[in-house]
């Protein structure tokens, strides 16, 4: 689409929404003309310094929430590397373990697995001083390495088939071609599949790692303050819930914005581009259609060589 007939679109529909606002306006005549209505709105209806004071406790809470999605993020893209080659290579007993693990947690709500994490791992450390005889303290455990923990084994195992789908887009004649340059198995991945796969991986990773940013909404339901739950605390104070969720989506957004540009930035570092050496055709385009220049040129450059030897 030309960006001369996108921004019409988007001019379009900009007119659009504000006919939606004043035409109600003009049509069914109401108590309160439209300037007096929505001077009144952010006076009487919508409590515009609540809103305003909402930022500061709500965004104080955005470290929680980056911690959870960074250091979710990383180990879930580490164990699902990690469980992507044991698919690929077929591991006995290690691979259908890895699919009934895949297909539960694929096959789950992330809030139902979030309470599992939170009410199982003290059924398990209830279990071990049971057995053992220790005296683990089960309300040691802090709530957001819980969340982590739920938020990771969720990610590896998406993150797992994407990864496997990336590896096994590689061409199989470059992985040829660099074995036959004399390169081991973990040379070959390093310096073929890995990058190779990196580049067609990026954008889904990207888009996992933007979903898992808002997916952290929900660590407040294991007694995680993160920014939801401080929206939540801070509307349960002032009883101005629309005004505090408003401020938390306002803060949300940009974090995404700046995922997006992230990842946009990697995808642009991983492109391959190709060189643009000097030929017939000046470039390495195959469609290039040749000259009679470009035919003169090579005809005097190969008898410039043969008359020089």
């Amino acid at each position: 689409m030309k960006k001369g007939i996108s921004y019409l679109i988007g001019g379009g529909v900009l007119l659009v929404v504000l006919a939606a606002l004043i035409l109600p306006f003009l049509i069914i005549p109401g108590k309160y003309d439209f300037t007096a209505f929505w001077s009144l709105f952010f006076t009487q209806i919508f409590n515009w310094s609540a809103f305003i004071g909402d930022f500061g406790p709500i965004a104080s809470a955005i470290p929680v929430t980056l911690v959870i999605m960074l250091v979710s993020g990383i180990l879930g893209l580490l164990f699902g590397l990690l469980l992507a080659l044991i698919k690929i290579n077929k591991v006995p007993i290690l691979n259908p373990l890895r699919a009934l693990f895949v297909s539960f947690v694929r096959g789950t709500p992330i809030y139902v697995q979030l309470f599992l994490v939170y009410t199982g791992f003290p059924l398990i450390l209830n279990g071990i001083n049971l057995n053992y005889g220790t005296n683990y303290n089960i309300n040691a455990i802090p709530p957001l390495v819980l969340a982590i923990f739920a938020f990771t084994v969720n990610e590896m195992a998406y993150n797992s088939e994407t990864i496997r789908a990336a590896i096994q887009s590689v061409d199989v004649g470059q992985i040829e071609a660099a074995k036959s340059l004399g390169m081991t198995d973990f040379q070959v991945f390093k310096r073929v599949t890995l990058p190779e796969a990196a580049r067609v991986a990026t954008a889904p990773l990207g888009n996992s790692l933007i979903g898992l940013l808002k997916g952290t909404s929900l660590a407040f339901a294991v007694s995680v303050v993160e920014m939801t739950a401080q929206a939540a605390i801070v509307s349960g104070s002032n009883y101005r819930q629309f005004e505090a969720y408003l401020a938390v989506a306002l803060l949300y957004w940009p974090l995404s914005i700046l995922m997006e540009l992230l990842i946009r930035f990697i995808e642009n570092r991983l492109e391959i581009r190709m060189p643009r050496n000097k030929g017939i055709s000046g470039t390495l385009d195959p469609f290039r259609q040749p000259k009679a220049g470009d035919v003169k040129r090579s005809v005097n450059s190969d008898t410039a060589r043969f008359e020089g030897r």
